[in-house]
């Protein structure tokens, strides 16, 4: 037997026995970096149970607080953004108007710094936490600055109505195709900062996730690649065909092939297992492009692919909070924007 394919074997025994271990829920991100500027960053939400979604559209001058007590963070978003949220508690996706993208994935591994309500730590509730980003940073280094300074501590607890304690990591790439990965890891910080992190899916912690996919860049894409739907698989195709994919500006054939990627990196509908929780099915998909300022929203529930244009949008302090409602099957194909509604802003989950 070939030296490469015993260490084929020794590799794919490795991830079964830590995937099947691996309590995580399943997503996919990766960012595409072509010609003349052109950035785009797709991600997949993959959950066991229906995970209800909206877009929003904030504007800005909203006055947020971190919603963990007296100590909790408030600010004033500078920048208007469209997000996703989960359940109406959560933004879990979502691109600003500077060009800046938020994606939340689950990561199991994580664990966030002690926290005592009202006491003298500054902290900021993990519902906000790709929120606080949006608002307040337009390019990827500003936000890795900024947020390695701890100013303030993530804290984390149950999706209510659950015993289920959040665990997530938080990715954002901006215009220009920076990339950075934030991770709570016993208890500290740790921030991945460079241009070549465009992939990230669950499990394992960032550094695990490149470490496997280095072994995989040793064989060629075009003779094998892993085929599960495990998130270390989904890491090695989500890497290999974002750069086999065509390398173009023209939106036209950029967006779609971008979209064909996380389509090939999603969970079949109704696919769940009982005895690995990370294999969970792919419930929506989101495509921002960085340089047009388009957010695309795609739904597995409907057919139609829905997307909102930002040049379209009010983003200024007078433009109002406004919402596109498509949890109780809400039907719209295209661009959207005259299809938002205003509203009053979710109340983001935090300490009771």
């Amino acid at each position: 037997m070939k030296k490469t394919s015993i260490h084929l074997i020794l590799a794919t025994l490795f991830l079964c026995s830590f995937f099947t271990l691996n309590k995580a829920f399943a997503c996919t991100r990766v960012v595409y970096q072509g010609p003349n500027g052109t950035i785009i960053t797709a991600r997949s939400m993959d959950w066991k149970d229906d995970i209800p979604a909206n877009l929003w559209i904030f504007p800005r001058g909203i006055e947020r607080n971190g919603e963990v007590g007296t100590t909790s963070v408030n600010w004033k978003s500078k920048y208007g953004s469209v997000i996703t949220s989960s359940w109406d508690i959560v933004s879990s996706d979502g691109m600003n108007e500077m060009g800046l993208v938020a994606n939340i994935l689950w990561l199991v591994e994580s664990q966030y710094p002690e926290f005592e309500k009202d006491k003298s730590t500054p902290g900021i509730s993990i519902s906000l936490w790709l929120q606080y980003v949006l608002d307040n940073f337009s390019t990827v280094e500003e936000a890795v600055a900024e947020l390695g300074k701890e100013k303030f501590v993530v804290v984390s607890s149950n999706i209510p109505g659950t015993d289920k304690f959040t665990t997530v990591h938080l990715a954002i790439s901006d215009k220009t195709g920076d990339n950075a990965i934030f991770e709570y890891i016993d208890g500290k910080l740790v921030i991945h900062h460079d241009m070549s992190y465009a992939t990230m899916t669950n499990s394992p912690v960032f550094e695990e996730q490149l470490a496997i996919n280095s072994y995989w860049k040793g064989i060629p894409g075009t003779i094998m690649l892993p085929g599960t739907n495990r998130a270390a698989d989904r890491f090695v195709r989500a890497s290999y065909y974002i750069d086999a994919i065509p390398k173009t500006d023209n939106t036209r054939i950029a967006i779609p092939s971008v979209f064909s990627v996380i389509r090939n990196c999603s969970v079949p509908l109704g696919i769940s297992s009982a005895t690995e929780p990370n294999i969970s099915s792919t419930r929506w998909r989101t495509v921002a492009d960085q340089k047009n300022l388009v957010y695309y929203f795609d739904n597995v529930m409907n057919p139609n692919v829905v997307w909102v244009e930002f040049s379209k949008l009010d983003f200024s302090e007078n433009g109002g909070v406004r919402k596109l409602s498509l949890d109780k099957d809400g039907n719209y194909s295209g661009e959207s924007s005259m299809n938002f509604k205003s509203t009053e802003p979710f109340k983001f989950v935090g300490l009771e």
